[in-house]
């Protein structure tokens, strides 16, 4: 019986323009990140005020993908940048617009206290849902339960220690997008320039596969080699022992 499988076409275009919202599962945390970011005050950001050069990004969709970013693990801003074309929920809260990694670090250079307090705040709000976990930060106070009472003095006193916490948290997460940065880490998602061209890339595997196949090919000949000289060896002892054993593979094959 023939195998049946899904046709998958890379080369046929789009015809319609996509629309991201068909992509996001509405379960995804993006939308509470946007929905949320959408209540803060965003008009103290640091931004080009004189307007020269290219337009600038809004300040409340940078504070998004920023928060959304470290949220879930993504710090460094060469990496942030490559998530907003492969990553769906990032392309979607950037509105499938691209800032590079320049302008990410630059933005949490020039804004890094009020991002802090804007992400607190929003780790805040997060609670009020019963939302206890936002990507990878727990915003449920679990450390502080032994604190619980239904003393409304103990009650603020807990929640000011679960702000604390929060904002711990936030400093740590900010911290290592400051050293990731810092040190210049490599996007490991990108190709070299030199292979980046389709064309390049498929010469550059069809020259490594052709170096493969030779190494096979010798790595062979030297087990073909090693046999023959055991089973002289075998067969001028009167054949006693074991018969040594040819080579399990019958050399490299071309296609595959």
């Amino acid at each position: 019986m023939a195998e049946r499988f899904v046709e998958v076409d890379r080369n046929t275009p789009m015809l319609l323009p996509a629309d991201l919202r068909d992509w996001v599962p509405e379960d995804d945390l993006v939308h509470f990140v946007i929905e949320a970011v959408k209540t803060l005050p965003t008009g103290e950001f640091v931004v080009n005020e004189r307007g020269t050069g290219y337009a600038q990004y809004p300040p409340s969709m940078m504070l998004a993908l920023l928060i959304y970013c470290y949220a879930n693990g993504i710090f460094f801003s060469r990496r942030i940048e490559r998530a907003t074309y492969r990553d769906l929920g990032v392309r979607f809260l950037a509105g499938d617009t691209d800032p590079d990694h320049d302008t990410i670090c630059s933005f949490r250079r020039q804004n890094e206290k009020l991002i802090a307090k804007f992400f607190v705040r929003l780790l805040e709000l997060a609670r009020e849902p019963k939302l206890l976990q936002v990507g990878t930060i727990s915003v449920d106070g679990t450390r502080l339960k032994a604190n619980a009472s239904k003393h409304r003095g103990v009650s603020y006193q807990r929640s000011g220690q679960l702000i604390k916490q929060l904002e711990e948290e936030v400093k740590e997460l900010l911290g290592k997008a400051e050293r990731a940065d810092s040190q210049a880490e490599m996007d490991p998602a990108r190709l070299p320039e030199e292979i980046a061209k389709r064309q390049e890339l498929k010469a550059k595997l069809e020259a490594a596969r052709q170096q493969l196949e030779e190494r096979h090919r010798q790595e062979f000949a030297a087990e073909v080699t090693q046999y023959e000289k055991k089973k002289e060896k075998w067969e001028n002892n009167d054949r006693r022992g074991h018969e040594p054993k040819p080579p399990a593979s019958s050399g490299p094959d071309p296609k595959s």
